[in-house]
């Protein structure tokens, strides 16, 4: 499974599926306990058991999905995992009990969550320890080389090593002479690329990853071929990471890999689906938070004595200056200061305006953006036209991210966060090229979840 361009591993899309099947079942062995043990049986027609039953399950997911249970990087360890799974069924119950009160003809059963949070919590746990000792038996990790030590490879042996979820093992790397990685290894360096034979059939490998920094006259042509028709797979280190990292690195990258990709989808229905989209959510955003943004703006007020909203020159779809709107979360500039980014301990951000950047509030007036077409929901951040000029200098393919207009959100920002350098900006602009080549619907509709999550645990900002 893939969304956008992004693999999504088998073992994660097993998890979420028996996941899901076991909550349904430790909801239906708590109402059974409910009745065993002396409580009021259920009496209901299969469409109102299907709703009440829908309504948990759905909760429940939501829950385990924000608290990132089938992110086996982040819940790696036993503890890490169990203590997560009680923060999501305690989270998903408090909710489930405020939608009783709001809604009573929502409830199962009077007890029913007190006898089925503990059985399906139960049974998770026993679940991913079954898995956790199974999987290496039932599915050996695939044997990976990387070939040359250009950054792009050495990036990913990185990802790989962090992902376990992939189930790769990187047994090494091929030294290409005279190339000095810029980054550390994360792999031995086994040999060189001439011994590319010897080496593939004497660690068994099964997969190469190509990375050389110069291929003129140091490709093994003939090696890679006779290896190939064997069966081994073989892939550019460019086309691995942006499947595993979803990211495309433009170090060494060669403009005809991007103009022979797949992806960078321009029909009239999907420009149109998208415009719609962003013009029916950001009128509704608008109208859910207009309280919200009343309060904002008088807080604001109160702290600042300059206006609640401010704006600011930034460059659109095909290089176009338009004026952004935010709230005020910093002391104002003097007049002759240069263009500078934001720092996390910049002395000019306010108290309040500290709380509003780190929550993303700030960004609430640009729904107005949006309804207007400078922006859209999702896509990459725009950024002022002398950062724009200077960065178009220093890294390759930055205007490329002018050929979309720009976002509230992006998958720039849910997958790293915020960058005040040029190199962070470099890395910003290759998550940015990644969704850039597989926008869509689906993905926006990720990005838009993953942002609910970092605004509420207040990542990534300055």
């Amino acid at each position: 499974m893939r969304i956008g361009g992004q693999k999504i591993p088998f073992i994660t899309t097993m998890l979420i599926a028996s996941e899901t099947l076991f909550v349904i079942s430790g909801m239906y062995i708590g109402t059974w306990l409910q009745a065993s043990l002396g409580g009021q049986a259920l009496n209901l027609s299969w469409e109102a058991a299907l709703l009440r039953f829908g309504v948990i399950v759905v909760v429940c997911e939501l829950s385990l999905y924000y608290f990132d249970i089938w992110d086996l990087q982040i819940v790696s360890r036993r503890t890490v995992l169990v203590v997560r799974l009680l923060q999501a069924f305690g989270i998903a119950c408090i909710t489930l009990a405020m939608l009783y009160m709001a809604i009573p003809s929502l409830r199962l059963g009077a007890n029913t969550l007190v006898f089925a949070a503990p059985v399906a919590l139960f049974i998770l746990v026993v679940w991913r320890y079954i898995i956790e000792k199974a999987s290496p038996l039932v599915n050996a990790p695939e044997r990976v080389l990387v070939l040359g030590t250009a950054e792009a490879g050495v990036i990913v042996a990185s990802a790989v090593s962090s992902r376990p979820e992939y189930n790769m093992t990187i047994v090494g790397i091929l030294e290409e002479p005279g190339v000095v990685p810029r980054v550390a290894l994360s792999a031995p360096v086994i040999g060189t690329a001439d011994e590319l034979e010897e080496i593939v059939q004497k660690e068994q490998i099964e997969r190469v990853v190509i990375s050389l920094a110069e291929r003129r006259g140091r490709m093994p042509v003939r090696e890679l071929l006779q290896l190939r028709f064997g069966g081994l797979q073989i892939e550019d280190a460019h086309t691995v990471l942006e499947r595993i990292s979803g990211r495309i690195m433009i170090e060494h990258l060669s403009p005809s890999w991007l103009f022979m990709s797949e992806g960078f989808p321009n029909s009239r229905w999907s420009l149109g689906a998208k415009r719609t989209v962003d013009i029916v959510l950001s009128a509704i955003a608008l109208i859910l938070t207009a309280p919200l943004m009343l309060v904002l703006a008088i807080i604001i007020r109160l702290e600042s004595p300059t206006s609640p909203l401010f704006t600011q020159e930034r460059v659109g779809l095909h290089g176009r200056v338009f004026k952004i709107f935010k709230f005020r979360s910093m002391l104002p500039k003097p007049a002759d200061a240069p263009p500078s980014w934001t720092s996390k301990n910049d002395n000019r951000i306010t108290g309040f305006g500290r709380f509003i950047r780190k929550s993303r509030l700030d960004e609430l007036p640009q729904f107005f953006n949006v309804l207007r077409g400078d922006m859209s929901l999702v896509g990459p951040r725009p950024e002022q036209p002398y950062f724009c000029e200077m960065l178009g200098q220093q890294i390759p393919y930055f205007a490329l991210r002018h050929s979309v207009r720009p976002g509230i959100t992006g998958w720039a920002q849910v997958k790293y966060g915020y960058g005040g350098t040029v190199e962070e900006s470099k890395t910003k602009l290759e998550h940015d090229l990644f969704y850039i080549k597989h926008r869509s619907l689906t993905l926006d509709m990720l990005i838009l979840f993953e942002t609910a999550k970092v605004m509420i645990a207040g990542r990534g900002a300055a």
